[in-house]
């Protein structure tokens, strides 16, 4: 490892992903099937950002929001499976120390980014069920995109602010990184400087940027399932929960992650646990979303039937003038 001496203290040049103990043979196993997660996730999410800028119908500031979603779940996609499928692929770990801070700004980005979008998202489904008259009038096309641009700007706010402290930070070894991506936990255990003032700041970002979309979303909630409750017919009350059950099987999954990884004890028992419950919001969360949107949806589920008849019948045509 290089590293470059300063004063008395060995600073830190790279980085070692230590990722999960498993055995050398399972290397290839594990590349081929998080390859496949990859190509899956990257041709689901964008299947879904074409749809809703190609088909007419799917213009309304739902699908809007899904479609900054998907974009969202590929950005994530792109900044950790590439590293992470290099790793199992040559069996190199390392990380520059540039290279990893430049990982955990963009990973900072998103996951700001997702809390935000989930809450504007859920306020999107309490307006058009529990205030169907005014839904039109309020979100209009301006403010839907301020809403959207106001979660990805939180996102690098947070980001840009905990990275440059980050930086002021000494690392004098160790340099192996419990995890299989830089992120802020195990990075900040191997900080040779006191941590007090990031982590201080960290806990204010999140009391300011963290814990109202998710008291946004959480009120939302309880908003719309007591409207629905109060729904007479058992069908108004299942058309009503069907335009938002998608939603909420994804702000489960995620914030369920999230809590498990971030606000339980760090103890050696848990931490092999939480490697796999990051997985849950970093890898299968941006594959399931496009299938839980897709496969719940009847106006996702129509506008793929459009497009693929519209592909064969060009494709007939085309054929037909060949002949």
């Amino acid at each position: 490892m290089a590293d470059a001496e300063v004063g008395n203290h060995t600073l830190v040049t790279e980085f070692i992903l230590l990722g999960f103990e498993i055995l050398p043979e399972l290397q290839i196993l594990l590349f081929l099937l998080f390859f496949i997660l990859y190509i899956a996730t990257m041709a689901g999410n964008i299947l879904i950002i074409v749809l809703i800028i190609a088909v007419q119908h799917l213009h309304t500031p739902m699908y809007f929001f899904l479609a900054n979603l998907s974009c969202l779940e590929t950005c994530y996609t792109c900044t950790l499976l590439p590293k992470m499928l290099a790793n199992f692929l040559t069996g190199d770990r390392t990380i520059s120390f540039s290279g990893c801070f430049i990982q955990f700004f963009f990973f900072g980005i998103l996951i700001v980014t997702e809390c935000c979008l989930l809450s504007v998202m859920s306020y999107d489904r309490y307006l058009a069920i529990c205030k169907p008259l005014h839904y039109a009038a309020l979100m209009s096309e301006r403010f839907c995109s301020s809403l959207a641009a106001g979660s990805w700007i939180s996102g690098f706010i947070v980001a840009s602010i905990i990275n440059l402290l980050l930086l002021q930070l000494t690392f004098c070894g160790p340099n192996q990184v419990d995890h299989f991506f830089c992120d802020y936990i195990p990075l900040i255990k191997l900080s040779c400087s006191d941590t007090y003032e990031i982590d201080l700041t960290v806990f204010s970002l999140s009391f300011i940027f963290l814990l109202p979309p998710f008291l946004l979303t959480l009120t939302s909630y309880v908003c719309i399932i007591t409207t629905i409750l109060r729904i007479s017919s058992t069908t108004g009350r299942q058309k009503a929960f069907s335009t938002c059950s998608s939603h909420i099987i994804v702000v489960t999954i995620y914030y369920g992650s999230i809590t498990i990884v971030y606000m339980f004890p760090q103890t050696n028992t848990l931490r092999a646990l939480n490697k796999i419950f990051s997985l849950s919001y970093t890898v299968l969360t941006p594959l399931a979303n496009p299938l839980i949107y897709s496969l719940r949806n009847k106006e996702v589920k129509e506008a793929v039937r459009k497009v693929v008849c519209l592909y064969r019948s060009e494709k007939s045509l085309s054929i037909l003038r060949l002949h």
